[in-house]
């Protein structure tokens, strides 16, 4: 079989990482009930942003140790290797690294934080970047135009997740002074201020990757301290951060394996702060009033299909018989205990970018008709479904294989334990028919993971799915200046993606980073990571 050339390999790898890592059907202990006693989800129930009652903490208190139960472990603390979610370790990078943009999650708005300012031209093709002065790493060197454009340099020629969108756009990078950074785009670009919110903006040192060996140094408020692979992994306060020396004398990541486990490991007060995505224990968590920040993802829970030639899901009509037959409600049902947010919208009711534009509908007899129509062309009805071997993706696996086969598919599942292994037959090899998964496409920038999922030439679009009308929706998107603009791009897209089918989705997910009552000054910032700067426990 044809294999990607590396460098395409490579990211493609790191965005299939995420995806799997996001997709809230990896929790191994959560959901797998009989789902003729379960309820369906209940919708409306939740109010994202700040949730929960925290009590005032007056004045802060210096000192002692936050222990942040998270998802998922970064392995490395390069921006170019690791990327950079909440779901995925990147608080710890924010950490250790800062970002120069922030996302105002109660604005719905990006805003300096490490930058001074950042302001663009009125077609949204020239962004101009101003610096704080007398920022430095914790190396002691300054963090300046020089610094910033070195390290998103180094960031895409060591192949980072978002070069696969920063590459195509990024026509040149040019220090004015020592505080000012030009940004030329060759397209306009409305969300750039992302990028900047995320790993291409956080910004490593000179001395970071002088060598052959990456060093982490960044100007954030915490610097490493130890590592024990799989165990933990401990910052310490760099007393030296820009915005004045921290309350915290450090951090400490752990990784429980279950949601189960983080959210009794808040409960009894050994974890101060959780990060959570199976949707029982999430709805558990928001139920009980814990403060937090709560994140809603559209296309959280989906089925990639694969369209490329020779495939089954090359058909329109096979691919549109899946998504007619495949029941978000009755998915949910089977693996979640009734809890989530299932349904066909790319945005979800919930969603501020929700459209009135209806999903494709579940419609049995349609379903049936379409899957006669290519059988006469010489299909012979079998498809192949790739999923996990815990006990959630065993459910959903199932429960797929049931709804599929009730309108004439002959199902054969694939269950793969090892998530590298899922990820390079999806995003790699592409040996695969169905594949579960997850785009997270955040309330903030839209763009970033619908360009990734859906654009024709992305590394990110695991079923080849390609269109021309769609890639041109997503130009349009990109270069959308306000809210009304985005909305009426969302809605084009949402209706050639009910024409279309490019993929199959099943809803949307909701993540939960809570701590505890005596935890303050967290400031979650996009794609579901916070920044702990400002945080401290009080007494």
């Amino acid at each position: 079989m044809k294999r990607a050339p590396r460098a395409r390999a490579r990211l493609a790898a790191a965005l299939a990482a995420a995806a799997m890592l996001t997709s809230a059907c990896v929790s191994p202990d959560d959901g797998g009930g009989d789902s003729g006693t379960q309820q369906k989800a209940e919708r409306g129930r939740y109010t994202f942003g700040k949730v929960g009652e925290q009590p005032a903490g007056g004045e802060p208190v210096r000192g002692g140790t936050l222990h942040f139960a998270d998802y998922a472990e970064a392995r490395s603390l390069s921006p170019a290797a690791t990327y950079a979610t909440g779901a995925s370790g990147g608080s710890v990078l924010a950490a250790v690294y800062d970002v120069l943009m922030r996302y105002d999650t109660a604005a719905h708005k990006y805003e300096p934080w490490l930058a001074k300012d950042l302001r663009s031209s009125d077609d949204a093709k020239t962004w101009t970047l101003t610096l704080r002065d007398g920022v430095e790493f914790s190396d002691g060197t300054p963090l300046d135009a020089k610094a910033v454009i070195g390290s998103i340099t180094w960031y895409q020629e060591n192949k980072g997740a978002d070069t696969a969108l920063l590459a195509p756009n990024l026509a040149k990078m040019e220090a004015k002074g020592d505080s000012t950074v030009v940004f030329t785009l060759r397209n306009s670009w409305a969300t750039f201020p992302a990028m900047l919110a995320q790993a291409p903006g956080m910004i490593v040192a000179p001395a970071a990757h002088a060598g052959k060996k990456f060093r982490p140094i960044g100007a954030g408020a915490f610097t490493l301290g130890s590592y024990k692979p799989q165990e933990e992994m401990v910052l310490k306060a760099n007393k030296n951060y820009w915005k004045g020396e921290p309350y915290l004398d450090a951090l400490r990541f752990t990784w429980p394996q279950s949601d189960r486990a983080k959210l009794e490991a808040l409960d009894d007060g050994t974890a101060d702060v959780v990060y959570m995505r199976s949707p029982d224990v999430v709805d558990e968590a928001v139920k009980a009033g814990h403060p937090g920040e709560l994140t809603l993802t559209g296309l959280g829970n989906m089925v990639v299909v694969n369209t490329r030639e020779g495939r089954p899901g090359a058909d329109l009509r096979v691919r549109k018989a899946m998504a007619l037959a495949l029941d978000p409600a009755l998915d949910t049902e089977r693996a979640y205990d009734g809890k989530g947010l299932p349904g066909q919208e790319i945005f979800p009711p919930e969603s501020r970018w929700h459209s009135d534009v209806k999903p494709l509908g579940i419609d049995l007899d349609q379903s049936k008709k379409l899957l006669a129509e290519a059988k006469k062309d010489g299909f012979d009805g079998t498809v192949t479904y790739m999923d996990g071997t815990d006990p959630v993706s065993r459910a959903k696996a199932v429960v797929t294989k049931a709804m599929l086969e009730r309108v004439g598919f002959k199902v054969e599942l694939d269950l793969v334990s090892s998530i590298a292994d899922r990820t390079s037959k999806t995003y790699v090899e592409h040996d695969f028919d169905l594949s579960r998964g997850a785009a997270s496409v955040s309330e903030s920038d839209p763009y970033h993971r619908l360009q990734s999922v859906l654009n024709s030439k992305s590394y990110g679009n695991p079923g080849g799915y390609a269109n021309p009308k769609m890639d041109q929706l997503l130009v349009q998107l990109q270069g959308a200046t306000d809210e009304a603009q985005t909305q009426r791009v969302l809605d084009d897209i949402q209706t050639l993606f009910n024409e279309d089918v490019p993929l199959i989705n099943l809803g949307a997910s909701a993540a939960f980073t809570a701590w505890g009552e005596n935890v303050h000054g967290i400031v979650p910032t996009d794609e579901y990571m916070a920044l702990f700067g400002e945080a401290w426990i009080g007494k």
